[in-house]
């Protein structure tokens, strides 16, 4: 049996695939299982009309917990991923994703940036992987195979409990032996220090391919802030790396300060690249220029065989033409295929370092 992705060329082809979904009124997606809750977040609205009527379409997340959304027992793939809840608690909930049964995640990612919403204030995103629509309705189609088992959870580092509304689908299925594994991992330089550059990633071995970055850019300088270079060292790269980039703009698909019309930027949210937001400075307490821009490389993934490190520049301008390196707030949120095993995630998720101010 092969293994189809999820572009349209392939909804034609019938396959043995099972289709299933989780949610809070399917917690196992077992077939036949849905809708039997007799409690829940909805049993109050749905007493007069009993089971079946929307008893338990979320669940209630408890300070400082863990609660697990789903384990699934494979071979299959994730194909989609919808689920909502309100925006303080974007950068204070961890979503990890674990496969085949890994001690350490291949996902570990605040809710927010997962979903290119890093600012805990909502930006409608329109693009193929990631789609988030009003109100706050975030959609992942990044697919995600397993050949044993799937686990997702949340990580709530808040100290009120906050509803959580999901729903994860996914198919049962074979999974050819070279499909890669889904990876995400979330980092910030807060303030960045001077004259050095962002790590977006570093440390992956093995064999894969980098697809996605998004980047929560909060700006701590006057004037234009984006002639940086993104940079990719792969397979052995030491000082010079092999695929480097003209320019922040550029990298996110954009040109010449994302400045259209005159004086202003210009949002936009495409398929693969996008800004879809820009947060102004009220002339009060909010000080400061931030950005939310992302770029995925589902049509041109870079490829790598032994390893790969990606870092990107903050630099302005300053008197006589020179360049300014930045201190800016960079979040960046990396998105990769590789075979497994990976190396052990080492990250500050504290709660002090995730926090949105």
């Amino acid at each position: 049996m092969q293994f189809m992705g999820n572009m349209m060329s392939n909804l034609s082809l019938i396959t043995d695939a099972k289709t299933r979904s989780i949610s809070p009124e399917n917690f196992t997606g077992e077939k036949g299982k849905g809708g039997m809750a007799t409690e829940g977040t909805g049993q109050g609205p749905a007493r007069d009309l009993g089971v079946g009527w929307k008893v338990s379409p979320s669940i209630m997340v408890q300070p400082n917990s863990t609660v697990t959304l789903a384990e699934i027992e494979g071979p299959g793939a994730i194909q989609h991923i919808w689920l909502t809840c309100f925006p303080p608690f974007w950068r204070s909930a961890i979503l990890r994703m674990y496969w085949d049964g890994e001690e350490h995640p291949s996902v570990e990612v605040p809710i927010g940036d997962f979903f290119a919403n890093g600012w805990t204030e909502r930006v409608n995103v329109n693009s193929l992987p990631i789609a988030v629509n009003p109100a706050g309705g975030m959609n992942s189609y990044w697919e995600m195979p397993f050949k044993k088992s799937a686990k997702i959870t949340v990580e709530s580092l808040a100290t009120e409990e906050f509803p959580l509304y999901y729903q994860i689908d996914y198919s049962l299925m074979e999974i050819p032996e070279n499909t890669g594994y889904f990876h995400a991992q979330w980092r910030r330089s807060n303030p960045l220090p001077y004259k050095t550059e962002h790590v977006l990633v570093d440390g992956i071995k093995g064999k894969g391919q980098y697809v996605g970055t998004y980047i929560a850019w909060g700006v701590n300088n006057t004037g234009w802030w984006g002639e940086g270079e993104i940079k990719f060292y792969m397979d052995g790269d030491d000082e010079f790396a092999t695929i480097v980039g003209t320019g922040t703009e550029d990298y996110f698909g954009g040109a010449w300060n994302f400045e259209h019309p005159h004086g202003e930027y210009g949002t936009y949210s495409t398929p693969f690249l996008g800004m879809p937001q820009v947060i102004k400075p009220d002339g009060l307490y909010r000080s400061q220029q931030r950005f939310g821009m992302y770029r995925w490389h589902v049509l041109d993934p870079i490829r790598f065989e032994e390893d790969l490190k990606v870092t990107i520049q903050a630099l302005g301008w300053r008197s006589e033409g020179r360049y300014l390196p930045l201190q800016d707030d960079i979040a960046s949120t990396v998105f990769w295929y590789q075979q497994e095993p990976h190396q052990k995630f080492d990250l500050d998720l504290s709660k002090d370092h995730l926090e949105v101010i």
